[in-house]
């Protein structure tokens, strides 16, 4: 993992995020409450997280199963009255399923039944169900997860039968754009995609767009969570 930032630059990282999310919110004539920025520590140690809740942050974005599960004991261990909210954005691998479910509260990138399903099978009768997005490939690229835009409301309906999961909407990481008005067209793929599976899901709350270097093109266009990384902790090895 990298090295540690110091906690005062983790303090000041975050202050300068949540005011870019501030004035992208006000440019688009939305609330930054509507919002949640959500810390993507992969790669990252414990002590970068603990700095960042005592700056404030409570939501934390991981990309890989078995490193997340050692944060999250390590975490439950040392703090066993305070309870982050986990996510978990990477690629689901089908045999790492019954974790996600048993230790994330957040599952942003499900993209096919099969995995759908062994979330829902393992999810704990003792939690809530497990808020999930759909993950939509919006560039068709070869090395990125998701779906096709064509294939939201098919998958859509079927995770919404599965009762220990919880479709709170799509989820995409779209190929860098070099303007801010190509970031927007794409993310408004997604936006539009979401709308139009709505109706027959009302319960759909959440878009999951934007990273470092496109959230405020991302919040204009209708995110609701922005998963940044680099821009709070610092460039990261791996």
């Amino acid at each position: 993992m990298s090295n540690f930032t110091e906690n005062h630059d983790i303090n000041s990282a975050l202050h300068a995020v949540r005011s870019e999310l501030a004035t992208a919110a006000s440019a688009a004539q939305r609330s930054p409450e509507d919002v949640q920025l959500l810390a993507v520590s992969k790669r990252k140690p414990l002590a970068a997280i603990e700095a960042a809740w005592l700056a404030g942050q409570r939501a934390f974005g991981e990309n890989y199963v078995d490193e997340a599960l050692e944060k999250i004991s390590a975490w439950q261990d040392k703090h066993p009255d305070t309870t982050p909210e986990w996510h978990f954005i990477g690629a689901i691998q089908s045999r790492k399923a019954a974790a996600i479910a048993q230790h994330f509260d957040w599952a942003h990138s499900v993209d096919r039944l099969k995995v759908a399903k062994k979330l829902n099978d393992n999810r704990p009768p003792s939690l809530p169900p497990l808020s999930v997005c759909i993950q939509v490939n919006l560039d068709a690229e070869d090395t990125k997860a998701g779906i096709a835009l064509t294939d939201v409301a098919t998958l859509a309906g079927q995770i919404s039968e599965l009762p220990a999961l919880r479709l709170r909407g799509l989820m995409s990481i779209p190929a860098p754009r070099q303007t801010e008005t190509e970031q927007r067209a794409v993310f408004r793929q997604l936006a539009q995609a979401q709308a139009a599976i709505k109706q027959a899901h009302p319960q759909l709350d959440t878009l999951s767009m934007g990273m470092s270097g496109d959230m405020t093109a991302a919040i204009a266009e209708g995110a609701t969570i922005v998963r940044v990384g680099t821009a709070i902790f610092g460039a990261r090895d791996g």
